[in-house]
């Protein structure tokens, strides 16, 4: 745990909160400490991607993880409703079903000689289809959906330079303008529906879905694959709850002063843009989450497919080793293995 509440990083362009307790307490102040600067991109974005970006009307007004207005409450509870505890509970038999029958495929190419990459075969689709199932949305394309979220991510938590930021700005563009054709064909039940009768514009019920459908699925992916690599070989329990304390897909989270503000003994300026530790320092696993009125709404979602996923793989990676040193998504507040390549244990 960090002996200092808070420290500048000039290379990282933050102030760094570790401390598991002043992390928490800058998470329960959104007045101090807003939420404005959430989902903004770390590396600003040049002329040509903003200018893609624009093209398709791209927006992300204050809905959800960067809105600390009176807005917030409503979206959030109009959000929520999906995500209950008994339609958390519900989803697990499909969840269970989704993630039985990759593992069990898994094991067949294995047993066939066959080298297999756990995240594609058995982390990246279940959590992306029970979370569309939960939201009403069906015909949507997976793959797709998983490509979108991968360079949205690294789009505005990573580091690409002009021409990478170019690529991801047209992909980013492509998922925007999905959104936009499905809140014209919004359900009455489904998440755009709802939205829409929540009186939200266009843009707003876009933003929310951009980031849901992101975060949704594509982090309690990034989890369960810290988790099957964590695994691999042995049988050890509480894996779920060890990798949310140590080592958390989602393990920072920023926010920025709204006036000078002290973390402990550190006196910070208004316009402080501040990087929250929220995994590896010694915090409990529940922080992982958030605090609360920002803390996310698929807590229980995600523990529970991570459970699953480990409770339906345990006896395939009981006898698996890694073929490879896995290549890791690393952004600013992601990460995760990218590839978890396997073999079968000689003998």
């Amino acid at each position: 745990m960090s002996g200092c509440p808070a420290r500048y990083d000039g290379e990282l362009g933050y102030w760094i909160v570790d401390n598991p307790t002043e992390a928490r307490e800058v998470l329960l102040d959104p007045a101090t400490f807003r939420p404005d600067n959430a989902v903004l991109a770390h590396t600003p974005l040049s002329v040509k991607a903003l200018r893609v970006l624009s093209a398709v009307g791209f927006a992300l007004p204050p809905t959800l993880a960067n809105n600390a207005g009176e807005s917030h409450r409503p979206i959030r509870a109009a959000v929520a409703r999906f995500f209950s505890p008994a339609r958390v509970a519900g989803v697990e038999p499909l969840a269970r079903e989704l993630t039985a029958a990759r593992v069990a495929a898994a094991t067949t190419a294995l047993a066939e000689g066959e080298q297999v990459d756990l995240v594609q075969a058995i982390a990246a689709e279940p959590p992306a289809l029970v979370v569309l199932d939960m939201l009403g949305l069906a015909d949507v394309d997976v793959p797709a959906l998983k490509a979108w979220s991968l360079d949205s991510l690294e789009l505005f938590w990573g580091w690409p330079d002009e021409d990478r930021q170019l690529e991801l700005a047209h992909s980013a563009a492509e998922f925007y303008g999905w959104l936009r054709k499905r809140v014209v064909q919004a359900a009455e039940d489904d998440l755009f529906g709802v939205l829409v009768r929540l009186g939200l514009t266009d843009e707003e019920v876009c933003a929310v879905a951009y980031f849901l459908l992101i975060a949704g699925q594509e982090t309690t992916t990034q989890l369960i694959s810290t988790a099957l690599h964590r695994t691999i070989g042995r049988r050890p329990a509480d894996v779920v709850e060890e990798v949310l304390r140590e080592a958390s897909s989602v393990p920072t989270w920023r926010r920025i002063t709204s006036r000078p503000a002290a973390i402990g003994d550190v006196e910070l300026p208004a316009g402080a843009p501040v990087l929250l530790g929220l995994s590896g320092h010694g915090g409990p696993a529940d922080l992982a989450f958030g605090a609360g009125i920002h803390r996310c709404l698929g807590a229980g979602l995600a523990r529970l497919e991570a459970r699953v996923a480990l409770e339906c793989a345990a006896d395939l990676l009981a006898t698996v080793r890694l073929v490879e040193e896995p290549p890791m998504i690393a952004l600013l507040s992601f990460r995760a293995p990218k590839r978890l390549l396997v073999g079968l244990q000689p003998g």
